[in-house]
């Protein structure tokens, strides 16, 4: 069974920073593409930032030059470090990793559109001002 399970979020004040980790278990990180997607309340999923094999990493406009993403293949880890945060950027987090057309069971995950394979539970990000 393939496990995703996010750590690191919490409540800090704008301008802070958080480190988000996604640990996987069942499931090599090693040659795979990898993201992170937040759900902020009332909004659609959104795709924050992507790793893919090989490639330069994505962020959207929205965090780009705040958020990095990286990846530890030892620790089968994957992480997203933010910086200056904003009240905009709170939101569940999720990580997510492989490619997998939309099934039933997929299609439970609330950023299932995405079309991603394997999805965390999420972990939850409030900033406050």
């Amino acid at each position: 069974e393939v496990l995703l399970v996010e750590s690191g979020g919490g409540s800090a004040q704008a301008g802070g920073s958080l480190r988000l980790a996604c640990q996987a278990s069942g499931f090599s990180f090693g040659g795979s593409d990898v993201g992170w997607y937040r759900q902020a309340p009332g909004n659609e999923c959104e795709k924050v930032s992507t790793l893919t094999n090989g490639g330069s990493p994505y962020y959207s406009d929205s965090v780009k030059g705040r958020f990095t993403i990286s990846q530890d293949n030892a620790k089968n880890t994957v992480y997203l470090l933010m910086n200056n945060l904003a009240p905009d950027d709170t939101a569940v987090y999720y990580c997510a990793a492989d490619w997998r057309l939309v099934t039933p069971a997929t299609k439970k995950h609330p950023c299932y559109l995405h079309s991603r394979a394997y999805w965390g539970n999420g972990t939850l990000v409030t900033i406050s001002t």
